[in-house]
């Protein structure tokens, strides 16, 4: 790559390291969860968890890379729980400050145990996800209104009383479906079949907001209409509307990555699931400085034949936004979250389904890349000029867009043809 690009990744490596941070003494000691006791720990304690933002890139970006640090941060958070009955949300040294909504710790040890990292407790941690899952909402801090999401598959606009414009109903339904599918990935990692199954439906329920008028979510007033007096595109300048946090309709529509293929069913399939999505892009509704869209540009890739667009739009976004100035990112990096999305996006490989052990491939930045790992160091070459890949060898075999983070790192050889 050129010494501007090696800046920028090397920058978006260091802003992602930051955080989580050591919180731990020499000696183990550190405040406990909520408690301000004194614990030791054995192994280094961490603390600032902005979950509901570094789910979705920077925990994988640290368990394919720093699986150690990786494993004493899972060590920290079933530690959280144990101190103080609940997984964290958005832990900030040893208090909870419950920012941002839904069930996120889930879904990074979820997709942490799938990936292959086990020296923790990992019962315990399950339990604690059932328990944020299951427990009425009268007495769960986590999803307090997990009540209606259960028994209609929905939360409704003005569950909770109050100013209907500042309710982000919608968005709390959807982080926990992302939750229940990865706790149900992980049911099944762990031979607990009527788990798995009963939270792969739960996970199902974003489908109840899809509105075949607009195309898009739509959020479900108390009667289990769709609610009136509504533009898709309203929110995008993060002013409160019903059923959306920090978003409009058109920041959340896509972002079920669990179920991709099921949304295109329900958008009427491919073509209009593929429209419908580079629509976003061409009308100005993606915002590359915020997470319940980052992963849309790789959604593409999981229609053959409409790679290209990953390719060409992960493109244009790294140009746009990620430089060597000093407004060289796309607003607030919210702990490393949107650095770890250049530094995958460079690598040519991106997570966009936390709880799944796979990447989507893009065009690197690079034409070589090394990534140590427990493993063995992994090579991602690229071969020939071009934005736009023309063959992909995983292991000297021939390979599709999606690869599984097992056989990355048994392969340790990814190479890439451009066109």
């Amino acid at each position: 790559g050129t010494p501007d690009q090696q800046t920028i990744f090397y920058t978006a490596l260091y802003h992602a390291l930051i955080h989580p941070s050591i919180i731990s003494d020499v000696n183990g000691e550190y405040p406990m969860m909520e408690s301000g006791e004194t614990g030791r720990a054995d192994y280094t304690r961490y603390s600032v968890f902005s979950l509901w933002d570094t789910y979705r890139n920077l925990h994988p970006l640290l368990t394919l890379v720093y699986p150690e640090r990786q494993t004493d941060m899972l060590r920290s958070m079933v530690d959280m729980y144990k101190e103080h009955g609940w997984l964290p949300r958005w832990e900030l040294f040893g208090r909870e400050t419950y920012t941002m909504e839904g069930d996120p710790a889930a879904i990074v040890i979820a997709d942490s145990w799938v990936k292959g990292l086990r020296d923790f407790d990992i019962r315990e941690a399950y339990e604690a996800m059932l328990k944020s899952a299951t427990t009425p909402g009268e007495d769960n801090p986590m999803r307090p209104d997990i009540d209606p999401y259960i028994a209609k598959g929905y939360i409704p606009v003005g569950y909770f009383a109050g100013d209907l414009s500042g309710d982000n109903s919608v968005s709390h339904a959807l982080e926990y479906c992302m939750a229940d599918y990865a706790i149900g990935q992980l049911a099944d990692s762990l031979g607990d079949k009527q788990r798995a199954k009963e939270f792969a439906r739960r996970a199902q329920s974003y489908r109840r907001y899809y509105d075949k008028e607009y195309g898009t979510l739509r959020p479900i007033a108390l009667d289990g209409t769709f609610l009136g007096d509504f533009d898709p595109a309203t929110g995008k300048h993060f002013e409160n509307i019903p059923g959306f946090h920090e978003g409009s309709a058109w920041s959340y529509t896509f972002a079920s990555t669990h179920d991709v293929e099921g949304l295109a069913r329900l958008m009427g399939g491919k073509r209009a699931y593929v429209d419908r999505l580079q629509s976003v892009f061409d009308n100005g509704h993606y915002d590359p400085a915020n997470e319940p869209d980052i992963a849309y540009p790789y959604l593409f890739s999981r229609f053959a034949g409409e790679e290209w667009r990953t390719q060409h739009i992960v493109k244009e976004l790294l140009n746009a936004n990620y430089t060597t100035t000093p407004d060289g990112l796309p607003g607030n990096d919210d702990t490393g979250t949107m650095s770890t999305w250049a530094v995958f996006s460079m690598l040519g490989i991106y997570p966009d389904c936390p709880g799944e052990p796979y990447y989507t491939i893009t065009t690197p930045r690079f034409e070589r890349a090394e990534i140590d790992t427990q493993h063995g160091t992994i090579v991602i070459t690229t071969e020939g000029k071009g934005d736009y890949i023309k063959d992909i060898r995983l292991g000297g075999k021939c390979s599709g867009y999606r690869i599984s983070h097992a056989d990355l790192v048994k392969a340790k050889e990814l190479k890439l043809k451009l066109k």
